[in-house]
């Protein structure tokens, strides 16, 4: 089953709101129907890989046009294409120099390693479909809210201390709650 090409993920508009709050709305891919929306499994089942690193872990999209393939080979065909640098995906298998990665949605694919890096991001509850999501100044659910970010919105993640996540979305930096977020597991620590 072929996907199409994914278009720009990060179409943002904002507008302020009289509480003095932002809504962040980003532009969400849509393709295969079929692909549920899936949390991460649990890290507590992590083994390492043949690349001594642990499975499945987080990283994010090295460049802005990566080809996702059947199989691990360029022998294999490309499935689909993401068009987004920064995206984050997750590993779920090793072999060779190729890389099983599942996304947000739950759609798999074979990718060559360096097409992918280390560097942490997170999108922003994309199982929701209209609900916003508070981005806080601190690390308290009693902290000023900076900006309500729209499902789908991503980011960089700074840090999480397994609860909270200091993330970096569209200029703007603060708290949200590290359950809310597709690439961090629910209490990893990510320094």
């Amino acid at each position: 089953m072929a996907r199409p090409l994914v278009s720009a993920l990060v179409a943002l508009s904002c507008f302020a709101v009289a509480a003095g709050g932002l809504y962040w709305t980003f532009g969400k891919k849509h393709h295969d129907t079929n692909a549920e929306v899936t949390g991460s499994i649990d890290p507590i089942t992590n083994t390492l890989g043949p690349s001594g690193l642990p499975i499945p872990r987080f990283v994010s999209l090295k460049a802005e046009k990566v080809n996702v393939r059947k199989g691990p080979s360029s022998d294999h065909d490309v499935a689909w294409v993401y068009q987004v640098k920064g995206l984050p995906v997750e590993i779920i298998a090793e072999f060779e120099t190729w890389r099983r990665i599942r996304d947000s949605e739950g759609t798999e694919g074979w990718i060559l390693q360096n097409m992918l890096a280390g560097k942490r991001n997170a999108l922003v509850e994309p199982w929701k479909k209209t609900e916003l999501t508070p981005l806080y100044s601190s690390a308290n659910l009693q902290s000023a809210w900076l900006a309500n970010l729209a499902p789908g919105a991503f980011g960089e993640i700074a840090s999480c201390d397994g609860q909270w996540c200091d993330v970096k979305i569209s200029g703007f930096r603060g708290y949200v709650q590290q359950e809310k977020l597709w690439g961090a597991y629910p209490g990893e620590v990510v320094n």
